[in-house]
């Protein structure tokens, strides 16, 4: 199996790489919404029509992006052979956790999400600007590593 994947590394990488860009599309845009959807009165229409965009994002594009991201990140690291012990694989150890964060702020926006569909938001939108950066800080580290390979 792993060589039948191997004469479609290309294609692989290319659905990985479209998977990532929509998944940092949402994970980058999602609490500018939450910045937003604080700004409204709880109960108003514009507060309601925000956790329908918010659910529609997480759900529609985030979710199915981040599953994409892993199942193909998982068969690219099998058919390449990298973090094998001796393939000077460590930058992709160091990735994987970097990623494993990415997912915990990608669980942590799908339960603000859900506060704010309960009506129950307690963060401010300093907090969701700020929040706002860390996908943002942890793309260009995990950019970084892929593309230099440090160690």
């Amino acid at each position: 199996m792993i060589d039948f994947l191997r004469e479609y590394n290309n294609w692989i990488e290319a659905f990985h790489i479209i998977a990532v860009i929509s998944w940092m599309a949402g994970l980058l845009y999602l609490p500018r919404l939450f910045v937003y959807h604080c700004q409204v009165k709880p109960g108003s229409e514009a507060y309601e029509k925000f956790k329908i965009m918010e659910r529609k994002l997480l759900r529609g594009i985030m979710n199915p992006a981040m599953i994409a991201v892993f199942i193909l990140g998982i068969i690219l690291v099998m058919t390449t052979g990298y973090g094998a012990p001796g393939t000077g694989g460590g930058w992709l150890h160091v990735k994987i956790v970097l990623v494993l964060f990415m997912a915990g702020s990608h669980m942590m926006m799908s339960r603000y999400r859900k506060d704010f569909e309960r009506n129950i938001n307690t963060k401010t939108e300093r907090f969701y600007r700020i929040f706002n950066e860390i996908p943002a800080v942890l793309m260009v580290f995990i950019v970084i590593l892929v593309m230099v390979k440090p160690f």
